[in-house]
């Protein structure tokens, strides 16, 4: 293993972190005040520089022309995402968001609610940049809503720390390498690599004859549909220019941070549902598609099977529960159709909730639960094992049974009309039995650190933590009021913030890592 290539991944990645971060300090100064702005993010921005340069250091004297090998990009992206990660938690610490230093010097906290902050700060970062959107803000966890407060608490937060909260939902949809690759992919070199590791953002097709023309292209798709749907929500709702902003930035990479406790339910509008709705179903398809589309390629969009699926399942799935909502709820059959239909597309992909669907039926949430563990496309920025996988693993076990009836046959397994390759079908498979363990795994530690959740609770959990889709069901699904996951033990609530890492990778980044292989030599 080569440190000095993984270093210098990991340094551009801090380099290019601290960027968004000094747009958000200098928004808080506007905002906020010097003293505030210097408090809260003068200090991830010195470690950011200050680590991406003696990282940058320690590799100078090396040519890293096209260096990059499997081995150290795949170790690059699973190890570049906890200091990005630690580094986003510190405003959050010191901006009073939750307990911090400031408080306890002040004498408003304990030294014990100080490390709770910490790790409080810790949970809101992983839940952004990996957009799973769990949130544990909440009167016990934060100081601006503490005591009597009987408010909103998510809304009362520094508008700043709102908008950078927001932002790192949007930096992590796309993934911070991938924003690598477009620039300063010629300094890296080894950009396919990197790019095969950053599984959970847009793949890498053939959209340009250059890695680097792909990263643009994606990055400019991403840009201009968020642009695009923060525009209408400002100019056609009744939602203004900052909430029109951070819905935006939070719907495109499928992450689900709003601005109140309440998130869309505060609204209450159809309207403002169906623009996010629309873009919602966006994210939750190939962003190679989207571009065939802008391109006017539509006979390729058309052809793609796992688009045609994942459609069909998300239909039969609407239908299904708008039939179970309007016959066992007060609902009127249009808000049955509008509930169910919002749900559907956006348990794969934000989690925003336009209703309170932990009370609704158990047919209905039995599906919401299918839905989180199917997720999205391959290629989107959506969560949840993908449709691909789950197509290609159902192709497989028909493939066996035929071979049980008839032995001699052979029979090939197609996506897209092209034969899938033996090898590929085999990762998938291994991927699919992987994120299987894993979440049986978590389910049993969960249950075992949490004995007051119920089998709703622990389940629903996990495949939301390895889905990355934020929300749950019963004690962790939206409420009447906010229902956030403060109550987890600190045990608990780190171990939440590992599952969300390992699925924003996908699990095939953190097998290799974890490799004995990996790490044996420096050839």
């Amino acid at each position: 293993m080569r440190w000095d290539v993984i270093g210098l991944v990991i340094g551009w990645t801090l380099r290019i972190f601290a960027l968004p971060l000094a747009v958000v300090g200098a928004y808080s100064v506007y905002s906020d005040g010097w003293e505030y702005a210097l408090q809260t993010y003068a200090i991830a921005l010195v470690i950011a520089f200050g680590a991406s340069q003696w990282l940058f250091s320690k590799a100078s004297s090396y040519d890293v022309g096209s260096r990059v090998r499997d081995r150290e990009a795949f170790a690059a992206v699973a190890m570049g995402w906890p200091p990005v990660v630690f580094l986003g938690a510190i405003p959050f610490w010191l901006g009073g968001m939750f307990y911090g230093p400031i408080e306890f010097m002040a004498g408003d906290a304990s030294f014990m609610q100080m490390m709770s902050g910490a790790l409080h700060a810790w949970f809101e970062s992983m839940s952004g940049f990996t957009t799973t959107g769990a949130s544990v803000i909440d009167p016990s966890t934060s100081p601006i809503c503490s005591g009597e407060f009987d408010g909103d608490c998510v809304g009362s937060q520094t508008k700043s720390l709102l908008l950078w909260r927001s932002l790192s939902q949007w930096i992590g949809g796309m993934g911070v390498i991938m924003l690598g690759l477009l620039i300063f992919s010629k300094a890296l070199g080894g950009g396919m690599a990197l790019a095969r590791a950053e599984l959970t953002g847009p793949t890498v097709s053939n959209l340009s004859t250059t890695l680097e023309g792909t990263a643009r292209k994606l990055w400019a798709i991403y840009i201009i549909l968020t642009i695009l749907e923060g525009l209408i929500l400002f100019q056609f709702t009744e939602m203004g220019s900052f909430d029109a902003l951070n819905y935006a930035l939070t719907t495109m990479p499928s992450g689900g941070f709003a601005t109140s406790d309440m998130g869309i339910m505060v609204f209450d509008d159809a309207l403002i549902e169906s623009i996010i709705m629309v873009f919602m179903l966006l994210t939750c398809i190939n962003f190679s598609l989207l571009f065939f589309a802008i391109s006017g390629r539509w006979g390729e969009v058309w052809k793609d099977e796992e688009l045609r699926t994942y459609l069909l399942i998300l239909v039969v799935a609407w239908l299904a529960m708008a039939f179970n909502l309007s016959r066992a709820t007060d609902y009127s059959l249009a808000e049955s159709i509008r509930h169910s239909l919002f749900q559907s597309i956006s348990i794969s992909s934000t989690g925003y909730s336009s209703a309170n669907f932990s009370e609704w039926p158990v047919f209905s949430q039995f599906v919401l639960l299918l839905l989180m563990i199917i997720g999205a496309s391959a290629g989107s920025t959506g969560g949840g094992l993908k449709v691909l996988r789950i197509r290609i693993a159902f192709e497989l076990a028909k493939r066996e049974v035929i071979r049980i009836i008839q032995p001699k046959k052979v029979i090939a397994i197609r996506f897209n009309e092209n034969v899938v390759d033996e090898s590929r079908i085999w990762i998938i498979l291994g991927m699919v039995s992987s994120w299987m363990v894993l979440v049986t795994a978590s389910m049993l530690t969960i249950s075992f650190l949490e004995p007051n959740l119920t089998l709703t609770d622990v389940s629903s959990v996990s495949i939301s933590l390895l889905g990355n889709t934020g929300p749950g069901l019963g004690s962790f699904g939206p409420a009447d009021a906010a229902s956030t996951w403060a109550d987890l033990n600190p045990l608990s609530m780190f171990a939440s913030t590992i599952l969300m890492w390992l699925g924003r990778l996908e699990l095939l980044t953190v097998l290799v890592l974890l490799h004995p292989r990996t790490w044996a030599g420096s050839n």
